[in-house]
């Protein structure tokens, strides 16, 4: 199979707007003719290699900015929006929403957000919901999912917190556990710690000025809530700044992702970039290990894999989820062409789900996505102790993975035969179009079924070729 071609229309446009360079100005900077530029713009021409060095060279672009990461995402999530049944007779080839994407992505969101906010008026008139009566109810998204989807299009990757955070962590001694660098951070700023036996993971009494953290926690916990306290003692300004330049619609959604961004500072300063990218490299991304070195939880550090996106400076592009047992997804990122659903489960063919029946242990699994694109998954189950004999314990499992051309950077891949056998997995079951799956839960949308009530088979339907 020969290299994909690369059409990066709109992602031209947009660097050419940014430098302030007429299209001729700009043709001539890459050494093409104005309209050879002018069909690369439009994607009517791939961009060639020696286009790449041009950008690289002349712009210093990144040239894995390139990528159609973002076009993948917009793709997926529209056809799983165009699998809702109102779509049933009119839904648009694969091929027009591809064109969609790379050459209006603003449009693309703008259906998606049409389409989300559609889904949610429909739900609360079908559950006959307390918000029916708001007037802004229907006309957007929940906060929640607002907020999950900003950090979703930026690649789950902060660049001005992430760089404020490597640069708390750049100013404690070396060999300090971070707890106690956050808690003298803290205790300059005139707020004392404590740790309580009972009551929440952490507590902040602005009144008193004390922060209250749960000593039941496990240390890397007590770690990560105390510098959850210094970013928001510290970066507060900062994170408001990029909550300005995000324009959430609701109070409740600029609520949400503050706390997001201060999780996140969190995380980078618990795992500062530069060490923890290094490390992970040196160590082949081995979870404990770098848990260990970082004085992290394996979520924690996952979660930080699938961060390393820093341009110039990027890491393995993972994905990683977070599923309850009932499968439904909580957390989710994807620097790969694998994308989740937006609404309900994930396959129950992956190995995230067996995760629950063996506790402490990783497990592996080589899978293929309808795309023919295949990954390299690790799964392993996080439950997190109530703290007390009869106290509920949470249970969850995490999913870790990324494409097998990355595998061989991973310690798990050992063993493997990345070219041998893939388990087939999809997305969601209403956009997935593997006619012949046997934990299929629903029919796909976009093929003709056949029901003989004569026969009989894994399915009691038969999907159209």
């Amino acid at each position: 199979m020969g290299a994909q071609k690369l059409y990066a229309g709109a992602k031209l446009r947009e660097l050419r707007g940014r430098v302030g360079l007429t299209q001729r100005a700009f043709a001539g900077k890459l050494g093409v003719s104005l309209p050879y530029l002018n069909q690369m713009e439009n994607n009517h021409r791939p961009v060639s290699a020696a286009v790449v060095l041009a950008l690289a060279s002349e712009f210093g672009l990144d040239v894995t900015e390139l990528n159609a990461g973002e076009g993948e995402r917009l793709v997926s999530n529209m056809r799983e929006a165009l699998a809702d049944p109102i779509f049933a007779k009119s839904a648009p080839p694969l091929a027009d929403l591809r064109l969609a994407a790379s050459n209006a992505p603003a449009l693309a969101r703008a259906f998606l957000d049409l389409h989300r906010a559609y889904r949610q008026s429909h739900e609360r008139l079908a559950s006959l919901d307390e918000a029916l009566g708001r007037d802004d109810a229907a006309s957007r998204a929940s906060p929640w999912d607002e907020v999950r989807d900003f950090f979703h299009y930026c690649d789950n990757y902060v660049d001005a917190v992430d760089r404020a955070a490597e640069h708390f962590a750049a100013s404690a001694p070396a060999g300090q556990d971070m707890l106690i660098t956050a808690t003298e951070a803290l205790a300059k700023r005139g707020i004392e710690t404590d740790f309580s036996t009972d009551g929440p993971l952490r507590r902040y009494d602005p009144a008193q000025r004390r922060l209250h953290l749960a000593a039941r926690a496990a240390a890397p916990t007590r770690r990560f809530q105390a510098l959850y306290q210094v970013a928001l003692q510290t970066q507060n300004d900062l994170i408001e700044a990029m909550l300005d330049l995000a324009r959430f619609q609701s109070p409740e959604a600029r609520d949400i992702a503050k706390i997001g961004m201060a999780n996140y500072f969190a995380g980078a300063a618990l795992m500062p970039y530069r060490a923890f990218l290094a490390a992970a490299n040196e160590m082949r991304h081995d979870l404990e290990r770098l848990a260990d070195m970082f004085g992290a939880s394996i979520e924690q550090v996952a979660h930080r894999l699938s961060t390393l996106q820093r341009p110039g400076a990027k890491g393995v592009p993972f994905f990683f989820v977070r599923v309850d047992q009932a499968g439904t997804i909580t957390k989710r990122h994807s620097a790969t062409r694998l994308q989740f659903a937006r609404f309900g489960g994930a396959c129950p063919l992956w190995n995230v789900h067996r995760a629950f029946e063996t506790p402490g242990h990783f497990l592996r699994q080589l899978a293929e996505t309808p795309d023919g694109v295949r990954y390299l998954c690790l799964a392993r189950d996080v439950s997190k102790p109530g703290g007390a004999y009869l106290a509920p314990v949470r249970r969850y499992a995490i999913g870790l993975g990324c494409e097998i051309a990355h595998a061989g950077a991973l310690v798990y891949a050992d063993g493997l035969d990345l070219k041998g056998r893939c388990d087939p997995i999809g997305i969601s079951c209403r956009i997935c179009e593997r006619p012949d799956c046997h934990q299929r839960s629903v029919p796909p949308l976009e093929r003709r079924l056949s029901v003989n009530p004569d026969q009989r088979g894994i399915l009691p339907y038969d999907i159209a070729q």
